[in-house]
């Protein structure tokens, strides 16, 4: 190439200062923006909730296949239904967070005049066809919204006779639809009108998970050859929802909330109530567990349901606090502690719980308190 061709070539490929302080700013304001969406994620997972993806979840099939199939909660609500039909004959029901549309089917079948399915998530697509091709089309109105951003309901409907919802969560509460049961309570039920089911307790045990140490914390120690022990600081910080066999519970249970959904207000959802506990035999105690019934009973035909790790297993299993500084006790030996529990600030479906406890028996002497978070 000669001198002056090369000189052509590099005129030609030149790029203008205009143009270089133009690409100067793009790139300036793409890293603006990736800082800003690093800052964004960051700021998320400091305060990490379930807000964003609760109604998200509940989308997918998966999740109600698991509550389907979990007899003894679905059979609960079957039973309580179809064994009080009286109660249903030419009844306008309601349906909090319908799901698959599994509990208005069963008050369509009872014989109700009309049920109003309340489902924010995107199943309902899916519980308008099932309703549809079980015929229940002209009896069941599916509403696609938040309960508490109805205007009005369907048909110029007003109050409506009985209200059916399965609100309950992990722990009873966590992530569970108590307080929009309220809401449409207040709202939307006849005076003298049903809730079903009508009540709940959540209770408390001590107990000894054998296998803590082992599976759980030794575990973090070597991962595939490297050390993750900073994982152990969430199991004491996160309760694990899980089965506990009846063999691991050391105390009696306490009964920590009782509550009538006729009553119940959404500040009830904040408590703090002390308990106590009896050792059952000598043995030593590294968690608490909580576990929850509810029932059926403003009706003829009453329903009882129990989670304790004595009753037949279901999908909510049983909530297992660990304990930093477990103990050991003398059989009949007396605990006492306190048990608070509060809805998130950033999120009312989560829930941050404390635990006091106190122990002066002839093998420890001790007085701790731990926090933890259901998220």
């Amino acid at each position: 190439m000669s001198l002056e061709n090369k000189k052509e070539k590099e005129q030609e490929i030149e790029i203008p200062k205009e143009t270089k302080k133009e690409n100067k700013k793009e790139n300036e304001k793409e890293k603006e923006k990736e800082t800003k969406k690093e800052n964004e994620i960051d700021e998320k997972l400091k305060k990490p909730t379930s807000k964003d993806y609760y109604f998200d979840s509940y989308s997918h099939y998966s999740i109600h296949e698991e509550m389907l199939q979990d007899e003894i909660r679905t059979g609960s609500y079957c039973r309580a239904i179809l064994k009080n039909k009286a109660l249903f004959k030419d009844k306008i029901v309601m349906d909090v967070g319908c799901g698959t549309g599994i509990l208005s089917m069963f008050a369509a079948k009872a014989g109700a005049k009309r049920v109003i399915a309340i489902e924010c998530s995107g199943i309902i697509e899916q519980a308008r066809e099932i309703v549809e091709e079980n015929g229940y089309s002209d009896i069941i109105k599916l509403v696609h919204k938040k309960c508490e951003d109805i205007v009005e309901l369907p048909d110029g409907i007003e109050k409506v006779d009985i209200i059916i919802s399965e609100w309950m969560g992990y722990c009873l509460f966590y992530e569970s639809m108590l307080n929009t049961v309220i809401y449409a309570r207040d709202r939307w039920l006849k005076k003298g009108g049903k809730i079903m089911p009508n009540k709940s307790s959540l209770f408390i045990s001590g107990c000894l998970d054998q296998d803590f140490i082992t599976d759980k914390m030794s575990f973090w120690n070597d991962v595939w050859g490297f050390k993750m022990n900073c994982i152990k600081k969430l199991i004491y910080l996160e309760p694990l929802v899980d089965i506990i066999d009846q063999s691991a519970i050391v105390t009696n249970s306490s009964i920590l909330k009782s509550i009538d959904l006729n009553t119940i207000t959404v500040e009830d959802l904040s408590f703090s109530v002390p308990f106590e506990l009896t050792s059952k035999y000598n043995d030593n105690i590294n968690a608490f567990v909580t576990f929850f019934t509810y029932t059926f009973d403003d009706c003829d035909e009453i329903v009882f349901v129990s989670t304790s790790p004595n009753s037949p297993e279901t999908h909510w299993k049983q909530s297992i606090f660990y304990l930093q500084k477990p103990f050991r006790v003398q059989k009949l030996e007396r605990m006492t502690g306190n048990f608070s529990m509060k809805p998130n600030e950033n999120n009312v479906r989560d829930f941050d719980i404390t635990i006091d406890y106190k122990v002066e028996g002839k093998y420890s002497k001790i007085e701790s308190s731990q926090d933890y978070r259901l998220r």
